[in-house]
């Protein structure tokens, strides 16, 4: 377990971090008590996927799936997603029943504005889920009401949450293992992927007082033309998105464990750096009705590693999935999201330590 000072020394940072950061204390993300756990040597299996979206209300109940029904959705890979100690992914949107889009859209068929039905979020507790990141650019499609609801909803059923500027990270405790978990994005309302200062100031806490911390990020540019990591400053329609190739090392550097990116729509490489995994785009994992779904965007990964309880990397597997029009996710015997992992790795990471196998095994060279 790592331990960095003593637990009381922890504990008073943390709160002197959170009372001047926010105007009330008592009402700060993510401060749970600090665990001396006492740990044996075991593997921890965790599981990353991409973009969730179940399917939108706006601007209609068209856009809902069949049979207003999201588990359809997940059936397939439901029991994979549950076969873990933590299962993370990204939420493109938000929960809510009703509400005005906080964005003016003068054609809601050309204008992409997401408002999941409440009560879908069961769909992502019956598959399993146990954290989930907020910082993207769809969360706040509905305003403060659904950011404030969709966070309500989350705390009912028990889904940890991160990235907002009102709440940068959730620490808690599972099976004796107390992780913690941060979230970045360029997008208004959420922790500043681009300063990664302040980003290493939580990342630094939160190692100092967690046996295994993971770090999300929405990042980078969009799209087929942008499946390559670039290892610089990625602009897209006029928005720095961040150079996410550095700002994943420097999360290393001050103490994450694991790093999983999402944003592009598409799938990228995935690499070992100082032992610690990093994926730099999940890609559309669950995105139904509203979303491109062809080529590169249709598939993705299910990616399990296995780490012990310093965090380190030791292996992991690929589960190829694809979404056919207009989604829902299934097992892709093709495995075209392995294959495309592969050939990005060979040209973004040449010299990379892991290797990935015909059938998604991912081992150290």
């Amino acid at each position: 377990m790592k331990r960095s000072v003593s637990l009381i020394i922890t504990s008073l940072l943390l709160l002197n971090y959170l009372t001047t950061s926010y105007c009330d204390a008592s009402q700060a993300p993510g401060l749970s008590p600090i665990y001396d756990s006492t740990l044996t040597k075991r593997i921890i299996v965790l599981t990353g996927v991409g973009d969730i979206m179940l399917g939108s209300s706006f601007p209609s109940s068209s856009f809902l799936p069949p049979h207003d029904d999201p588990f359809l959705l997940l059936k397939s890979v439901s029991d994979t997603l549950k076969a873990s100690d933590i299962t993370f992914g990204n939420l493109e949107g938000s929960f809510l029943n009703y509400g005005e889009a906080a964005k003016k859209c003068k054609d809601t068929t050309i204008c992409y504005l997401f408002r999941m039905p409440e009560k879908y979020v069961a769909a992502l507790t019956a598959s399993g889920f146990d954290i989930l990141s907020l910082a993207n650019n769809h969360f706040g499609d509905f305003g403060l009401p659904s950011r404030n609801r969709t966070k309500e909803i989350l705390d009912s059923v028990g889904i940890h949450y991160a990235g907002l500027t009102e709440y940068p990270w959730s620490i808690f405790k599972k099976d004796s293992i107390l992780y913690g978990f941060c979230a970045f994005a360029p997008n208004a309302g959420t922790v500043d992927i681009n300063d990664t200062t302040k980003a290493g100031e939580i990342v630094r806490m939160l190692a100092d007082t967690c046996d295994i911390v993971i770090v999300s990020f929405h990042g980078g540019s969009e799209g087929a033309d942008f499946q390559n990591v670039p290892k610089t400053v990625e602009m897209f329609y006029g928005e720095n998105r961040g150079d996410v190739y550095n700002f994943a090392h420097t999360m290393i550097d001050d103490g994450a464990d694991v790093v999983f990116g999402h944003g592009p729509h598409i799938t990228r490489a995935i690499e070992v750096y100082k032992d610690r995994f990093i994926s730099y785009s999940l890609g559309n994992f669950c995105t139904f009705g509203r979303f491109n779904l062809e080529g590169p965007n249709g598939f993705a990964p299910i990616i399990k590693i296995n780490v012990d309880t310093s965090g380190r990397f030791l292996s992991g597997r690929i589960i190829p999935v694809y979404q056919p029009w207009p989604g829902g996710v299934k097992i892709d015997k093709k495995r075209q999201v392995i294959n495309k992992i592969r050939e990005l790795m060979a040209a973004d990471f040449p010299d990379e330590q892991i290797a990935v196998s015909d059938e998604g095994e991912i081992s150290y060279k």
